[in-house]
């Protein structure tokens, strides 16, 4: 479970219900079905007019990406896995390295590793490699920008359900306490709008980027594994290569796990 995602959307609405409690607005000014209809079936809308159905049939995959831990490797048993790797490489021939393919759960590192042991160039690898990177995170490009869409738009529909509001509160025109009502109202899908689209939809479109570019650099860390194993490079220079990838803390944080072990 990703507890943030989940930790955010209670702590926005608590801040909604806490605003609510402190200005003393009744909770039932939510129950408006035509506030709650124009943002959320308009946002619905604006996202089926701006993306074809292939791409929106990976959103209940998004939705667990956003809800859930990814596994992966973590940086500690990847670099463990490349220089084991490279240690088999120098003592046994890069050919050893077919026999240890299938226990390797990761396509990427298992693609890679074929190419190393067919004996393809260190240019061809690279360029293979990169250019996988590149389409998934074209592709991640395109699936975070639904969410950016919806929060782009909701905000826009909110006011659309407020001119609603204002509209019918003017066929009370004659009756002050039913105005002054639509009015309250009518802002009611202001809110919505305002709230799904800066508390949810934006925040969730900026998780999936930083998802997005974890998964990246943890790929670009596999090649440069890839390329140094193919070079011939020692377990301790790739390793030292590895490690120049991530940042300080990271490195600090491995370094104290190896002398914890």
């Amino acid at each position: 479970m990703e507890l943030t995602t989940l930790l955010g959307i209670i702590v926005g609405i608590v801040s909604v219900v806490g605003a609510m409690i402190f200005k003393h607005i009744s909770f039932s000014v939510f129950l408006n079905p035509a506030a709650l209809f124009v943002i959320f079936v308009g946002t619905a809308a604006t996202i089926l007019n701006s993306y074809p159905g292939k791409n929106l049939k990976c959103l209940g995959k998004l939705f667990k990406i956003l809800f859930t831990q990814q596994k992966r490797m973590s940086e500690a048993d990847l670099i463990e896995l490349m220089v084991n790797l490279s240690r088999s490489a120098r003592q046994e021939g890069l050919l050893s390295l077919e026999s240890k393919v299938e226990d390797i759960p990761d396509p990427f590192i298992k693609k890679g590793i074929r190419m190393v042991v067919d004996g393809m160039g260190e240019d061809i690898i690279e360029e293979i490699l990169e250019s996988e990177i590149e389409a998934m995170e074209k592709r991640h490009e395109v699936n975070a920008s639904i969410f950016s869409s919806a929060g782009m738009y909701a905000p826009t529909l909110g006011v659309l359900g407020a001119v609603f509001g204002l509209i019918a509160a003017m066929s009370h025109i004659d009756d002050t306490e039913k105005m002054a009502e639509a009015i309250a109202a009518a802002f009611i899908a202001t809110i919505l709008g305002i709230f799904t689209g800066y508390v949810l939809w934006n925040p969730f479109a900026k998780k999936l980027k930083v998802k997005s570019q974890e998964e990246v650099m943890q790929k670009n860390m596999i090649v440069q594994g890839l390329l140094s194993i193919q070079k011939g490079d020692s377990p301790f220079i790739l390793k030292e290569k590895l490690l120049a990838t991530l940042s300080p803390a990271m490195q600090k944080k491995l370094s104290e796990q190896e002398k914890q072990e």
